[in-house]
């Protein structure tokens, strides 16, 4: 079993190659790191951080020391493989068969007999051995063992992202321990990029000043073409090489006894790591560092306060500059910013994590959610109200309070201990229980907007995309076996209506049984046989998720992209089988009782996580019809005031969102604010408007559509917003679906591949690591 540097254990056998050799001892105060590359001069941390590299530099050369002792058996093994000659089949994707040597012949080796773009593009390999049920990421430099297909991963596969990213963590880590003699913990890859979260002793923190020392270091460990070594070695020699590090021998020490632990090593870098890496850090072509936030060890707040660092690299200059130009983008677009730019909604120390939203903000909020009630009345979801409060006996039935209480908002009245309810679904079931039920009720279909309090850490608080209290279009369906394809596809159907109607395009996946799972296989193949004819009919793509279900059932977790293309998980549907048992729910059926199954479904997740989504996703460019500043009354003089509130009182009477500008500007001064406000139309009123009962029509855009009766304009702007097209009512580009993008609807085209922002990946790596119900609508 191995270690991983971002704290996963995973079986991990198998030796290293001697293309990735080393020899000699490595000479860390000149930074002769590798010693495949031509000896340099490594310069020494300066500043206050100087003394801590010094401190450190033994403990840096004795894990370096002790990496080349155990290498040695790696190397013998090779030697030995060598000597045996035990010829094993390698099957690649178009079907050619290679002959390979068991223990001695490398993915690289196969590559290199390949078209030299293969060879070039490829950073890690896909390995299935004939005696294994899945394949395996594996090391271009790790011998092959047995017979096995294989698939050569570039950069643009996730597979090869994924490496890329895990091996610069690597880096990353290194150039944080040569410039400030941190105590590294953990360095992951995420959706786009990765990050190490280290341990500076002291009390020392990193700033935005030292991202170019940062930077700086790890270009010349990238121009060292340092190469990435694996090790195997015992529970006991990992606590020998990392006794310095108390997180470290934390992570090993909570391994078996026998657990067979890898290693992986660049330069003097040596860390614990399931792998698999790169070669060598020469194929990363540009690096940087993007963050510098706060972190705890282990997520929690009582524990160690740790720096984390995020970091971004590239295999090409060209994604570099466009992943910048991304960045910017999406900073002018944070809904932070631009939702105290139209006053929107704040936050305050009074309440962390609980979102104030201002009159502007709450019309957005509730547009969202009465928008979902209609939806709801088209699928027949019935809408229930549901406590904010219950005895701690809900949650020992449902399974929370073994799993999830750390999550939770819990205190004790009269003596008995009450929480706060973090998700509905325990409620529900409590109200299908609430009287006996038949099975010509189902399927019970319970909608709840209720207020939801998860106990989230005050470092993982980030906007709207991660709070305290929120709400959900929460609802659960209660069904039997035969009705589960149909309610899936309803639920589907309603997807697809509410995500065109946004404007966004998403991606399903289809996530299977996990090894721990609950129920008989039967039930499982049931249940996945339903969502995936659900999928199928849809006639949408979709992936498959092998063994990432809920332990409690199998899902479709729904990827929604953005203007930039940018990536969220907001909508989930999932079967449970676990709650139906543990609150022993039954309906009548005419021959006795059977368990009914229940459905998890959302569409916007938590409203306030789609609240920032949209902002962003529009850049506050809101649609019409969920504008908090639809139009704008501008008199061309104060003559023509009182005609302006009389336009404003007949707009409003048609339930728009109407405001006049009464101040002495210019109009075309008043005008040009408006568009900047982000208002959808702005009508100019004078003498000429007043007497025929006009008014002349602009949009933000800067786009003037001419005089038109007061009556006509109110009638075409109730259509617009009943229809929620993303189009202006007088483009000329409108179309009958309303679904266009450009300046009529105020949402900017994006022609990039899917990708995750770093920013928004930073948000999710503030990791629920332990939310029991995680997968259960977040």
């Amino acid at each position: 079993m191995g270690a991983d540097c971002c704290g996963t254990p995973e079986v991990q056998p198998g030796a290293e190659h001697p293309h990735n050799m080393q020899n000699g001892a490595s000479m860390l105060s000149s930074g002769n790191h590798n010693l495949h590359n031509k000896s340099k001069q490594a310069p020494a941390a300066a500043g206050p951080h100087k003394e801590y590299v010094q401190k450190r530099e033994p403990y840096y050369k004795k894990r370096v020391d002790l990496f080349e002792q155990y290498y040695q058996r790696e190397v013998d093994r090779v030697k030995a493989a060598q000597q045996a000659d035990r010829h094993i089949k390698v099957t690649l994707p178009d079907g050619a068969v290679q002959d390979a040597v068991s223990g001695v012949t490398t993915p690289m080796d196969i590559a290199k007999t390949l078209a030299k773009s293969i060879l070039k593009k490829a950073v890690v390999a896909r390995v299935k051995a004939e005696s294994a049920t899945e394949a395996r990421t594996w090391d271009l430099l790790r011998p092959l063992e047995e017979d096995c297909t294989l698939e050569l991963c570039s950069f643009d596969d996730k597979t090869g992202k994924d490496t890329f990213w895990h091996s610069s963590s690597h880096i990353l880590g290194q150039a944080l321990e040569l410039e400030f003699g941190v105590d590294l913990t953990i360095g992951p890859a995420i959706e786009e990029g990765f990050y190490y979260d280290c341990y500076l002793e002291d009390g020392r923190t990193l700033t935005e000043s030292d991202k170019a020392a940062i930077e700086k270091r790890m270009q010349q460990v990238v121009k060292e073409t340092q190469s990435f070594q694996r090790v195997a070695v015992s529970r006991d020699e990992a606590l020998a090489m990392f006794q310095e590090n108390k997180f470290k021998v934390e992570i090993i020490s909570n391994l078996p006894e026998t657990a067979t632990i890898s290693l992986y090593r660049c330069g003097p870098m040596v860390d614990l790591c399931t792998g698999p890496h790169l070669p060598n850090t020469g194929y990363l072509k540009t690096q940087a560092v993007n963050n510098l936030s706060r972190a705890f060890w282990r997520a929690d707040v009582s524990k160690d306060p740790l720096q984390r660092v995020y970091g971004i690299t590239f295999p090409d200059k060209d994604s570099m500059k466009a992943y910048q130009h991304r960045m910017e983008q999406a900073k002018k677009r944070d809904h932070r910013l631009l939702g105290t730019q139209q006053e929107l909604f704040f936050f305050d120390r009074l309440s962390p994590g609980s979102c104030f939203f201002l009159p502007n903000g709450a019309r957005v909020y509730n547009n969202l959610i009465e928008f979902i009630r209609e939806v709801y009345w088209e699928y027949e979801y019935e809408e229930v109200v549901t406590p904010n409060m219950y005895n701690f006996d809900l949650w020992k039935t449902s399974g929370h309070a073994d799993h999830y209480k750390q999550n939770m908002f819990h205190f004790d009245i009269e003596k008995q201990e009450f929480g706060l309810k973090p998700m509905n679904c325990p409620g529900h079931c409590v109200m299908f229980a609430s009287r006996a039920r038949s099975y010509r009720e189902l399927p019970l279909r319970l909608a709840d907007f209720g207020v939801l309090h998860r106990n989230e850490y005050s470092g993982a608080l980030t906007g709207l995309t991660r709070v305290r209290r929120f709400q959900q279009d929460d609802a659960h369906v209660f069904c039997r076996p035969d009705q589960i394809k149909p309610e899936l596809n309803r639920c589907l159907q309603m997807l697809k209506l509410v995500y065109n109607t946004f404007g966004l395009t998403y991606k399903m996946a289809l996530s299977t049984r996990p090894q721990e799972k609950l129920g008989d296989d039967a039930m499982w193949d049931q249940a996945e046989g339903a969502l995936q004819g659900a999928l199928d009919e849809s006639g949408l793509e979709w992936e498959m998720n092998d063994g990432d279900g809920a332990f409690y059932g199998p899902k479709i977790d729904i990827t929604v992209y953005d203007a930039l293309m940018r990536k969220f998980q907001c909508a989930t549907i999932q079967l449970d089988f676990q709650l139906p048992i543990r609150f022993n729910l039954q309906y009548q059926t005419e021959t006795g009782h059977e368990r009914p199954v229940m459905l998890h479904r959302a569409i916007l997740g938590s409203v306030e996580r789609m609240f920032a989504i949209l902002t962003e996703h529009y850049a506050a460019k809101w649609p019409f019809w969920l504008s908090p500043r639809q139009v704008m009354v501008v008199p061309i003089s104060e003559a023509s005031l009182e005609y302006a509130q009389q336009v404003r009182s007949q707009l409003r009477k048609a339930k728009l969102h109407v405001d006049v500008d009464a101040t002495d500007r210019k109009m075309q001064k008043k005008v040009r604010e408006a568009q900047l406000a982000q208002y959808n139309y702005i009508l100019v009123v004078g003498e000429q408007e007043m007497k025929g009962q006009t008014v002349n029509v602009r949009t933000r855009d800067m786009q003037e559509h001419g005089m038109h009766p007061l009556a006509d304009v109110t009638a075409k702007l109730l259509e617009e917003g009943n229809s929620r097209s993303l189009a202006s009512a007088f483009s000329k580009s409108n179309t009958a679906s309303g679904l266009v993008t450009g300046a009529a609807s105020g949402i900017e085209p994006a022609n990039q591949e899917p990708v995750e922002a770093a920013a928004v990946a930073a948000k999710a790596a503030q990791s629920d690591d332990h939310q029991f119900d995680k997968a259960r609508v977040n």
